[in-house]
């Protein structure tokens, strides 16, 4: 879990704290050597970096080849990058990636909602969703222009703490709280693209 000071310090001020905790748990890693590799829908397996020169080098030798994402956010390491050398080692630095990561997010968060024409929920979720995919409504949404500072709904979740049927589950033997995981996967510029998103409207 992302200790609470550092989202605090390195988020992109544009985002509340709320959702930028809530966009690391369904989208990021709690590690920031992560990396992910995908190649069209299917994960890349590759070994667990253990320092920050071996996470780079695994960003170095996939970028290009496949969808590499990387750091606490999963940032997307070839966005923008035309060579490999043009990479930075800061991707694995924690508080660099949130950095990078929510002011990434905060322009996605913000085209999403602009397209539902107010702050809602289901924005929030769709913007989860366009950065694994790297899409929304058929558009590569990391190239979008930025709408420009608007009202963002915050997760519900985020917002309130645990009702008494969670409590009651967590005191209770054997009672647990469930996570859904998902495998981040997003087209980086320099690597493959595959439009994941689904069929049907475009931004206005």
């Amino acid at each position: 879990m992302i200790d609470a000071a550092l989202i605090q310090q390195c988020a992109d001020p544009g985002l509340k704290p709320a959702i930028v905790e809530k966009f690391i748990a369904e989208a990021g890693s709690s590690d920031p050597l992560a990396v992910t590799v995908r190649a069209g829908d299917r994960v890349v397996l590759v070994p667990k970096p253990r320092t920050p020169e071996e996470a780079m080098a695994l960003v170095r030798q996939h970028i290009g080849k496949a969808v590499v994402r990387v750091g606490v956010t999963q940032y997307p390491a070839g966005l923008g990058v035309a060579d490999a050398s043009e990479l930075k080692t800061d991707l694995v630095d924690a508080c660099a990636n949130i950095r990078v990561g929510t002011a990434l997010f905060g322009k996605v968060y913000r085209a999403v909602t602009k397209w539902y024409g107010n702050a809602v929920d289901e924005a929030f979720e769709d913007a989860i969703l366009a950065w694994k995919s790297g899409y929304f409504e058929g558009r590569a949404v990391f190239e979008e222009p930025d709408p420009g500072e608007m009202r963002l709904a915050e997760p519900k979740q985020a917002l309130s703490g645990p009702s008494e049927e969670d409590r009651s589950a967590e005191a209770t033997p054997g009672g647990e709280y469930s996570q859904h995981d998902t495998e981040p996967g997003d087209p980086d510029k320099a690597g493959i693209r595959i439009d994941l998103s689904r069929i049907g409207a475009r931004f206005p």
